[in-house]
């Protein structure tokens, strides 16, 4: 009988291996060894297992050949440590065994391979010799069952059965003890396991390993040791939770795609999407303080150069004002680095949520993409969704807070201009970002960038009209020589706005801000190369920041003239003389031409003439006016940068505009002309006079602004200053064409309601400009004649003829000798200053009104005239008219009406004459009593009327001037003609 059970239990146990050989499904852990948790790991990573044939047949071929050989003393240990030469990196090692790891995994699974395809047959040779073992095993069933009957029939039945059950029950108790042994023992591993999932960052497999422990834990709470174990479970799961906290505020710093999605993806585990959120803000507000305060603490040591720690302790607003001028651009350069690094890692987070939650973020409450998420997943993704809306406007509330109180910590009065301009556009760049960023105005930068260039440009423009005094009270009137190519763009103060037009504000503002960024280089702004549109591409679609210091653009200033240069751009001493002038004098032979002394080569009209005069002279500057220029191009510039002020700045640019042209006034202006009435100034328009009664009256009032008056006026020898005035005069001129072309501009930048007074001020200043040059230009002309002799010479003729004569008489000759010597002088100026064709037509202009007062002045001292010698004075006055005509080129010659009128008012009948004194002011009482009584047609009683009636307003002098010149300026100003578009008169 005893054989008959060892039998038994042999099979017994040979169908429980069997069983447990045939099925996959009652793996426990005890098929695995003792570690049942590295046995789990290793079976998820088999079954995971890539299954790619090309892989593992490319490592199969990838295996060296020494590995095939059959010699069993092949130790392959040792083949790869003598392959390891000295000096190799451990990253070259790391490498070789990832390739010897694939190659061995690839083989494993080729063995595998080969011993499925097999399995069939192995399977159906097995079933056979099972049947055959069962065939056996019935026999010696039958056997063993017939001994045990035999024996059993020796024993009581029931005893033994009662007994083999009690220790089967017994068996099952000892199997599941050993199962919860096994898993507790599992659990006690747990923590460490934990702590290397933690190292490696998968906080997801981590919180995946806790949550099931815990469970497991809850199954045998009953242990003792199990209770002790879950408070430990639960402590670590927090410490994976600050884990995570950790890990989060590091996307603060530096944004990575796959670590930001593992934080997530574990925080989602959690079921704390919501908390991760929050956390991330208030992260994002830390750092934002931090980087801040670690920029601005390292420059506040540097400045100290104490380093005692001391700083530390301080808040940032205290540490700001440790910040020397020298320092400050640097620091506020990389503060803005610094915060725009934060500034990237946020916008790359709410990238990572708008790809992977499938939500707009710029519309939170926009329907979700995915519809069959739960009411949990949609609700925590519009809760992400609004925080990260709400949130950028809140981090760059703190942003601008930190910036103001940087910018506000010191005093930027003091700054040069180029080191301010320099903050300014640092600080407009960062207002740019963070309009993209949050579509915020930056209210706060705004204001203290404008409370700081308030105080800045008013300390700056006092000392700007401090060096335009100096310069202009130490200014010697030359000419500053510059090619006839200038234009102010070339000035390096003006390079901002090359290549932009007048009307494309938007772009000179941009061309600014994005200054020489690598970034912003590539793209362009309403059609200007060169310059960066942030409103289209973004400052955030380039990897580089836009506030990387970029070496200044160097502007090379090559507009001055040399020795060699002339003042014209053309040469034209190589063709003939004929074969230059614009007009060739039909109506004159070669010879009267060549012969004549008061022949000058004649032009078609004004507008030709100037327009070449245009193009042949260069442009005529002097330092001081240079200086102004540059000063504008400063000011321009700065009223780009911050618009708010930009009135204020237009304002001081008319301040140095109104200074110089005030200097030129008080300088060179013929004060008996602009200051000896006070109701009528003759020569000039009202408008004018306004101008120079508000600029009196402004300078007055500001006595440190005002310029010495200089009186001097020089002499004949140097034509009275001719060539200083010139300078002086053209140089107001050119400035003042240059502000008339700046207007566009201006008009672009200041608001709406201010443009009345940048209006006023062009009509009532810069177009008057050109009317100052009669004043100006009149000391060198008004004592060009000795009106004296030439009235003796006139009245040395005998004009009571009878007869009518065909020569004229020699006083106009000495007249026109006077202007051919004026011509001749005037032509040597000109070699050495630009005169041009405006200078030339009022210097004419004013000759010819002189003339014309010699002639009616002379002409009215005439006690006896007949009709013949009337007709005389007009064949003299003709012949004038002819020959300064060839002297000047200019036509119609100012004053003839003048002239002409008072010759021919000697026939005038009674009432005609009656109502022509009347009318004619413009004439002195004793050039009008002269005429009356030289009239012969008039009776006695009608001329003493005459007489009386223009003798009486000499009673009140104000009703009419005494001075000739005065009176002849009064008929010239009625009389005024547009010189451009008039022809050549017949002089019948």
């Amino acid at each position: 009988m005893d054989n008959v059970k060892k039998k038994f239990q042999s099979f017994v146990k040979s169908k429980a291996s069997t069983a447990s050989l045939g099925s996959e499904q009652d793996i426990t852990h005890s098929s695995f060894g003792g570690d049942a948790v590295i046995a789990i790991h290793k079976f998820k990573e088999h079954i995971t297992e890539s299954h790619d044939p090309r892989i593992d047949q490319e490592n199969i071929d990838s295996i060296e050949k020494v590995y095939f050989n059959s010699d069993d003393s092949f130790d392959s240990s040792e083949y790869e440590l003598k392959k390891i030469e000295s000096g190799v990196r451990q990253e070259q090692i790391e490498v070789r065994r990832a390739l010897l790891k694939k190659q061995l995994k690839s083989v494993s699974k080729r063995v595998s391979e080969l011993i499925l395809e097999n399995h069939p047959a192995y399977a159906t040779e097995l079933r056979r010799v099972m049947e055959l073992q069962e065939s056996l095993n019935v026999a010696l069933d039958i056997c063993t069952d017939s001994r045990s009957s035999l024996q059993n029939s020796r024993k009581e039945f029931t005893t033994a059965s009662l007994l083999m059950l009690a220790n089967h029950r017994k068996r099952q108790q000892l199997q599941g003890l050993m199962r919860s042994l096994r898993t507790i023992k599992t659990l006690q591993r747990t923590d460490v396991r934990l702590r290397e999932m933690l190292e490696k960052e998968d906080y997801a497999g981590a919180i995946e390993l806790g949550l099931e422990c815990q469970k497991a834990a809850t199954i045998f709470r009953h242990y003792k040791c199990i209770s002790e174990l879950n408070s430990k479970l639960q402590d670590t799961l927090e410490m994976i939770e600050e884990q995570l906290d950790i890990a989060l505020s590091k996307t603060c710093n530096n944004f990575d795609e796959k670590h930001y999605s593992k934080v997530q993806h574990a925080y989602r585990l959690l079921g704390k999407t919501q908390t991760a959120m929050d956390q991330l803000h208030m992260h994002f507000a830390s750092t934002i303080h931090n980087v801040a305060f670690t920029v601005v603490l390292g420059y506040a040591e540097l400045c100290s150069g104490t380093g005692d720690g001391s700083f530390q302790k301080k808040q940032f607003s205290d540490l700001c004002k440790y910040i020397t001028h020298e320092t400050f651009t640097p620091c506020l350069m990389g503060l803005c680095k610094a915060l725009w690094g934060v500034l990237v890692n946020y916008h790359k987070t709410r990238a990572w949520h708008e790809t992977n939650d499938g939500l707009s973020l710029s519309n939170s409450e926009g329907a979700l993409n995915d519809a069959d998420s739960s009411a949990d997943d949609n609700f925590n993704r519009k809760y992400v969704a609004q925080k990260l809306e709400h949130g950028r406007v809140r981090l760059w509330q703190e942003i601008q807070l930190k910036i103001r109180t940087f910018l506000l910590a010191i005093d930027l009065s003091n700054f040069k201009f180029n080191e301010f301009t320099q903050i300014l556009n640092l600080v407009n760049r960062l207002i740019s970002v963070g309009e993209e960023f949050s579509n915020s105005k930056s209210e706060q930068l705004q204001e203290a960038i404008h409370k700081q260039t308030q105080n800045y440009f008013h300390r700056y423009h006092s000392g700007c009209m401090e060096e335009v005094k100096m310069f202009l009270e130490n200014e010697g009137w030359e000419l500053c020589p510059v090619r006839p190519s200038f234009t102010i763009y070339q000035l390096q103060d003006f390079s901002f706005m090359r290549g932009v037009s007048s009307a494309n504000h938007l772009a000179v503002r941009t061309k600014l801000f994005a200054g020489s960024d690598a970034a912003l280089s590539a793209t362009s702004v309403n059609d200007v190369s060169g310059v960066a549109d942030s409103s289209t591409t973004g400052y955030f679609s380039y990897d580089s920041s836009p506030f990387d210091e970029q070496p200044d653009e160097e502007v090379q200033e090559d507009f001055l003239a040399t020795n060699g240069d002339d003042f014209s751009s053309d040469s034209d001493a190589d063709v003939a003389n004929e074969l230059k002038a614009d007009y060739i004098d039909e109506g004159l032979d070669s010879y009267s031409r060549s012969h004549d002394p008061y022949y000058r080569k004649p032009t078609l009209s004004r507008g030709k003439s100037r327009d070449k005069d245009k193009q042949l002279h260069s442009p005529v500057l002097t330092n001081s006016s240079l200086t102004v220029l540059r000063q504008f191009g400063k000011y321009m510039r700065m009223m780009t940068l911050l618009e708010p002020i930009a009135f204020q700045v237009i304002t001081s640019m008319s301040q140095l505009f109104d200074f110089y042209f005030y200097t030129v006034y008080k300088r060179f202006a013929v004060n008996k002309i602009t200051e000896e009435a006070t109701e009528l100034k003759p020569g000039i328009s009202l408008k004018l006079q306004t101008t120079l009664k508000r600029l009196t009256d402004e300078l007055q009032s500001n006595g440190s602004a005002v310029f010495h008056d200089v009186t001097s006026q020089g002499s004949n020898a140097n034509l009275y200053l001719l060539s200083e005035k010139i300078v002086a005069m053209e140089s107001l001129v050119y400035l003042a064409k240059q502000f008339e072309n700046l207007q566009p501009h201006l008009e672009k930048i200041i608001p709406s309601s201010k443009r009345a007074f940048l209006q006023q001020f062009y009509s009532q200043t810069i177009m008057t400009i050109s009317e100052l040059r009669y004043p100006v230009y009149l000391s060198a002309t008004d004592r060009l004649l000795n009106q004296e002799h030439i009235v003796g010479l006139i009245n040395s003729v005998k004009w009571d003829i009878k007869e009518i004569m065909s020569q004229h008489n020699n006083y106009v000759e000495v007249i026109l000798n006077e202007f051919q010597k004026f011509s001749k002088r005037l032509l040597e100026i000109g070699q050495h200053v630009p005169v041009s064709a405006d200078v030339t037509a009022v210097l004419w202009q004013q000759c010819g009104r002189l003339a014309a007062q010699a002639f009616v002045e002379g002409y009215s001292c005439v006690k006896k005239c007949s009709a013949e010698g009337r007709a005389l004075m007009q064949l003299d006055f003709q012949q004038f008219l002819l020959k300064f005509e060839k002297i000047t080129g200019t036509r119609p010659v100012a004053g003839r009406e003048y002239v002409e009128t008072y010759i021919k008012a000697y026939y005038y009948p009674e009432d005609t004459l009656d109502t022509w004194v009347k009318d004619h002011k413009e004439y002195s009482s004793k050039q009008l009593v002269a005429l009356v009584n030289c009239t012969p047609q008039l009776s006695k009683r009608v001329r003493q009327k005459l007489v009386f009636q223009i003798e009486e307003p000499d009673r009140d002098p104000k009703l009419m001037g005494n001075s000739p010149l005065v009176q002849l300026q009064n008929f010239a100003k009625k009389h005024r003609r547009d010189n451009s578009t008039s022809s050549r008169d017949n002089f019948n």
